[in-house]
């Protein structure tokens, strides 16, 4: 039996010391990748020459697509059996390869499978912390037998891939074409493996307004989207039913809160509201208490909060966006529909 071969894939646009610290992981992964392909997603000069002197395969799109298509352009020009995409911020572990490559063994009926950031960001600064360590704390609570996919370290069968005609290239930024293509993969009957030992570190900083542009337009918006074109309310990652049911308690805390300014007896349900919040998102506070202390904790809950109303705001406007061509095509149907002759009237 030959032996199964793998191709990292990078995409890169900045060269920038992320980049570097991202490929130097690559190169002292064992085993090495077979293949080890930087696309250069009209990236500039310096990610050229950092990739070149780290000794990977460099590869350049005409102009920029956006990260969907440089990866397929990078699985294309690949020859290996596996693909391992990786983000041009993360750092995988030295043995990121030998455990894609046991997971396949294990279960050769598998077609993909990914990992999660680790519980140690790159960036020192609050958000930054928050954010990845939130990543962290949902994939590895999440159930093994996973219903999307993950490019920040995830891995997938090329033949598969290819055949499902990779990444959708019309997200022109990073956005959700990791989960779209999950969700495809899924709707065909394939297996995907979340392997929770496969943790990789993530060094992007993140402030405020990065933080909600990127969770608001570029993931809570086009996901919702998805699930109501799909018709996929999965109970897994960040849309499970805790999560739902966490929506709701906050727009009714969002709610009372503000009646109760007028009516003051409103007070006691804001307050249920928040106890009911706390208890049903206790284990998550608890994990941040005991990786960066109390104080943490507690400033990480009203940002929490705020995740949950945005998301559902998102999801909202994402509904009103699918209903109302939906409710405009059936009432120009009802419009030009022929009436029947006088003959064909029915008796």
């Amino acid at each position: 039996m030959s032996q199964t071969t793998v191709a990292v894939i990078i995409p890169a646009y900045r060269g920038n010391e992320d980049l570097r610290r991202c490929l130097a992981s690559v190169s002292q992964a064992r085993p090495p990748p077979d293949e080890w392909i930087v696309v250069l997603d009209g990236g500039d000069e310096a990610a050229k020459e950092i990739a070149l002197a780290l000794g990977a395969q460099v590869a350049q799109t005409p102009t920029r697509g956006g990260p969907a298509k440089a990866r397929n352009f990078g699985a294309r020009l690949a020859k290996s059996d596996i693909l391992l995409f990786v983000d041009a911020d993360v750092i995988i572990p030295p043995d990121a390869i030998a455990q894609v490559l046991d997971a396949f063994q294990c279960e050769p009926e598998l077609v993909g499978v990914f990992g999660s950031y680790d519980d140690a960001p790159g960036q020192p600064n609050f958000l930054s912390q928050y954010k990845n360590l939130l990543h962290h704390y949902v994939h590895q609570t999440s159930q093994e037998e996973a219903s999307t996919f993950w490019t920040g370290c995830g891995a997938i069968r090329r033949d598969i891939f290819l055949a499902m005609g990779g990444f959708a290239e019309h997200y022109r930024q990073p956005s959700i074409e990791d989960i779209e293509l999950g969700y495809r993969l899924k709707q065909a009957g394939y297996r995907i493996r979340l392997r929770k030992s496969l943790q990789a570190k993530h060094l992007k900083r993140w402030d405020s307004v990065s933080l909600l542009q990127s969770d608001f337009f570029a993931r809570a918006l086009p996901w919702s989207a998805l699930i109501l074109q799909s018709r996929g309310f999965i109970n897994d990652l960040n849309v499970n039913i805790t999560s739902r049911i966490s929506v709701v308690l906050t727009y009714a805390l969002l709610a009372s809160a503000i009646v109760a300014w007028r009516w003051p007896a409103l007070w006691i349900a804001t307050l249920c509201c928040a106890i009911a919040l706390l208890a049903l998102n206790a284990s998550l506070y608890r994990f941040f208490w005991r990786k960066r202390g109390l104080l943490f904790a507690l400033a990480a809950i009203p940002w929490h909060w705020l995740y949950y109303l945005y998301s559902g705001l998102a999801f909202a406007l994402a509904l009103i966006y699918h209903w109302m061509p939906r409710r405009h095509n059936e009432k120009q149907a009802s419009e030009t529909k022929v009436p029947l002759k006088e003959e064909e009237t029915p008796r």
